[in-house]
């Protein structure tokens, strides 16, 4: 007899996680990326990598590289801990669009309720 289907490994949908972490101790470090990855396992998502921002300014490296990661074939969204993630609330509302022209879903693992912009859900769980 077959295992059910519960107990069989599936591959979720690919996310990619995004942290901003300005003067944050590795020990904050390691419990956010933790977080997103029981997150994506809750809700059997395919964690593929995290991105780092560890500096402040509006468009640095760690963004830009997952929006390329977000260009991949079969990527589904990107999940934070947080909107805060995407920076102050100036930096955060581009971001939030650029992530959606993208094609992407933006996945908030902390929050509540759902809410709807730039024509896409953002998840809050």
């Amino acid at each position: 007899m077959e295992p059910l289907t519960e107990h069989r490994p599936v591959n979720g949908p690919v996310v990619y996680g995004y942290l901003r972490l300005i003067n944050v101790s590795v020990a904050r470090q390691t419990a956010l990326k933790e977080s997103l990855a029981e997150y994506c396992r809750q809700h059997e998502l395919s964690l593929f990598g995290v991105s780092i921002e560890s500096s402040t300014g509006a468009d640095r490296a760690a963004f830009t590289g997952l929006l390329d990661v977000l260009a991949l074939p079969g990527t589904y969204g990107v999940v934070l801990p947080a909107a805060s993630h995407l920076g102050p609330k100036p930096i955060a509302g581009d971001r939030a669009k650029r992530i959606t022209v993208a094609g992407s879903r933006l996945l908030l693992a902390r929050g509540g309720g759902n809410s709807r912009r730039s024509g896409r859900w953002f998840a809050r769980e």
